[in-house]
């Protein structure tokens, strides 16, 4: 398997040009290109455009000066605080992204056009695959304390969509709490996923010593679902469950996250009658490890 990996890698590569130091027949190799392209129109905050392109800080910083002194962009510090800058695309920088946009177009039919109609399609459909499944290999997954940011956004984005889904609402105060203490170490703990240094999902293990341990706050961004990832934290949930020699995990959930229902019965969760009083509930699992 990392045989075809990487013979796939040496294809696209040099399909695409990736090896020329004058990409798309412009003075430049693929790299600058790429920033300008992310930059974009509305400009770009310097740490995000690292973390979207995953770039080490000191090549970053070479790439934007190599554009700066071109004359393509320039960097200016955000607002009042110094430590936040932003790129920004110059006239002469938006017109060369519209140039390269040009012949990206021309270079992607060079690839399409020596195909019929049914290999084009076949291609096409491969790509995507393989665009989501190189994006479900980039999330990262974490333990992350619950005060944390991240671990902030993941809840209040959790507890909106019950609010929006759950056909009375949601009140966070009525649900049996899973606080900051309880999703700690160690007495617990708090998954987050991230794509590109932004969080994208999480999921909370509650521990209680030798009886079942909880699952709770499971939740994964709609623009990430599809992935594979509300699987991925689930698995990894039980690893530390069983890391803490926990025997048995339990969960439950509302009828209306049928996806979710799927996800747990999918992975081996029975239902069981009610183990607690959560009034959002209508099925309790438990899983034996």
């Amino acid at each position: 398997m990392i045989d075809s990996v990487r013979r796939f890698n040496r294809t696209v590569t040099q399909r695409i040009g990736a090896l020329n130091d004058t990409y798309l027949a412009r003075e430049r190799p693929l790299g600058q290109s790429r920033v300008l392209w992310e930059i974009g129109p509305s400009g770009a905050d310097v740490r995000q455009l690292r973390a979207r392109l995953e770039l080490d800080s000191g090549y970053l910083s070479r790439l934007l000066r190599s554009l700066e002194r071109d004359g393509l962009v320039s960097v200016a510090q955000s607002g009042s605080d110094g430590r936040v800058r932003t790129a920004s695309l110059t006239a002469q920088g938006r017109r060369e992204v519209a140039v390269l946009d040009e012949a990206s177009d021309t270079l992607a039919a060079s690839i399409l056009e020596p195909l019929n109609a049914g290999q084009r399609a076949k291609l096409v459909a491969a790509m995507g695959e393989v665009e989501r499944l190189l994006v479900a290999s980039t999330v990262e997954v974490s333990i992350v304390d619950p005060r944390h940011p991240d671990a902030r956004h993941c809840v209040r984005r959790y507890f909106a969509e019950l609010s929006e889904r759950f056909s009375a609402g949601f009140d966070p105060a009525r649900s049996l709490p899973a606080d900051d203490g309880s999703l700690s170490p160690p007495d617990g703990l708090l998954l987050v996923a991230s794509l590109h240094g932004k969080p994208i999902g999480c999921g909370g293990l509650k521990l209680h010593g030798n009886e079942p341990a909880e699952l709770k706050r499971m939740w994964v961004d709609p623009s990430a679902r599809g992935l594979g990832l509300g699987r991925r934290l689930l698995a990894e949930l039980e690893k530390c469950a069983a890391m803490n020699h926990v025997k048995v995990v339990r969960l439950e959930t509302n009828r209306a996250l049928t996806e979710a229902i799927g996800l747990y019965r999918a992975a081996g969760y029975r239902e069981v009658p009610a183990f607690n009083e959560e009034p959002y509930a209508h099925h309790w699992f438990e899983k034996r490890l």
